[in-house]
C-alpha cells in the first residue's frame, strides 16, 4: 500500500502573508491559517475551539498568496505535513510541523482583498501546481 501524506484546510488567515527568498532567488511565503470548530457538551453553551497551522507557499503560488491574500480571508489549502526539529536559544529541543502548499483556492475577499483577482490568481496558481 501507497503511503499518503495530505492536508486539506479550509480556514482563514491570521496575518498578511510574508515573502522570502532562498538563496537561489526561490520565493517562500508563509502565513498562518485558522480552523475552527464549535464544541457542545450537553445542555451547557458551545464553546470554539481553534486551531493554528503553519503554510509554506514556493515559487510563482507563494508569490500569488503574497500578492492577494490579506489577513481574514477564507482559504482552501491542500498540501502536506513536513516537521523539522530545532533548538531554542536556551537549548531546549522543539519541533515544528508545517503544511506545505500543492493547491490553493482563494475563497473570500474577507481581508479587503480585490475578490475577483483573487478567484482569476487561484486558477492561475491551480495550473502552476497541476
Amino acid at each position: 500500500m501507497k503511503d499518503v501524506n495530505k492536508v486539506i484546510l479550509i480556514g482563514r488567515l491570521g496575518s498578511d502573508p510574508i515573502q522570502r527568498e532562498t538563496k537561489s532567488g526561490v520565493a517562500v511565503v508563509h502565513f498562518p491559517l485558522a480552523t475552527s470548530r464549535r464544541l457542545k457538551e450537553g445542555d451547557q453553551e458551545s464553546t470554539e475551539e481553534t486551531q493554528w497551522h503553519r503554510i509554506v507557499a514556493w515559487g510563482k503560488q507563494g508569490e500569488l498568496c503574497a500578492q492577494y491574500l490579506k489577513k481574514g480571508q477564507t482559504v482552501f489549502v491542500e498540501g502536506s505535513m513536513r516537521s523539522h526539529k530545532y533548538e531554542t536559544k536556551s537549548g531546549d529541543a522543539r519541533m515544528s510541523f508545517e503544511v506545505h502548499l500543492e493547491n490553493v483556492s482563494f475563497l473570500s475577499g474577507g481581508g479587503g482583498g480585490n475578490r475577483k483577482a483573487a478567484t482569476e490568481t487561484a486558477a492561475e496558481a491551480e495550473a502552476i501546481t497541476a
